[in-house]
């Protein structure tokens, strides 16, 4: 493959997440002021960031320290969270499985929100795109996402509570997982899962520990494959 093809499926993939660095730095900033709220220090907010790198997780595992969850619980919920990422990987890999080793290990660290929303739909409306230029568009992604992730976590650990509420950070929250899921949303199925896990959420708020957040994940896939398995035997029919 020539190295201009892989460059240029590189730059269009920086091209393509940089966007997301207007949502990402707020969300960052966000999470390193509630982890220092939460008595983490500087260190262990880092370690915490680097380590997980999976915002809703980090968040959700935060608050529920915050209210002296049992740790088992705590474990739990953040992991239900991040199922998702057993399905991104599972999803990616029909169109990356062939590549090295290293660049599957390095994308599998990567595999964020935002690298999965955009890169699954570069493949899926480019199917003569190479691996190699797959693999480029996906680390062109993360190059201006993943970094300012890092660094805005840094910043919101050091500047922590001075930071004056008048600014309202949590709004990038929403908004970061709204500009994801929204192109998303395609098909019966994708619509179906979303509609329920908001119903779930919603109504299993009362839950506690935030349990009703597993809840309508399970649910919202239940009810996305369920969707699928009908519309394919309609289909055959």
């Amino acid at each position: 493959m020539a190295p201009s093809s892989t460059k240029s499926a590189y730059w269009k993939g920086v091209r393509d997440g940089t966007p997301f660095i207007l949502v990402v730095s707020p969300f960052a900033l966000l999470f390193g002021v509630v982890a220092t709220e939460a008595g983490l220090n500087v260190f262990e907010t880092m370690a915490f960031t680097i380590v997980v790198i999976a915002g809703a997780a980090q968040f959700t595992a935060l608050q529920l320290m915050s209210e002296n969850a049992p740790t088992i619980v705590v474990l739990a919920s953040a992991l239900a969270v991040n199922l998702r990422m057993a399905m991104y990987s599972a999803s990616l890999t029909p169109y990356i499985g062939a590549a090295p080793m290293w660049q599957r290990a390095i994308a599998a660290y990567f595999t964020v929100d935002q690298a999965y929303a955009l890169s699954i739909i570069e493949y899926e409306n480019k199917p003569t795109l190479t691996v190699p230029e797959r693999m480029a568009y996906f680390f062109g992604v993360i190059t201006p996402v993943c970094p300012n992730w890092y660094f805005f976590t840094l910043v919101g650990a050091m500047v922590g509570q001075s930071i004056p509420p008048a600014f309202a950070l949590d709004f990038a929250v929403p908004i970061t997982f709204l500009a994801m899921i929204g192109p998303m949303l395609r098909t019966p199925a994708h619509m179906a899962a979303a509609a329920v896990s908001v119903t779930f959420a919603i109504g299993f708020a009362w839950v506690p520990y935030n349990l009703g957040l597993m809840i309508a994940g399970i649910g919202g896939m239940i009810t996305g494959a369920q969707i699928e398995l009908w519309t394919e035997r309609r289909a055959q029919r």
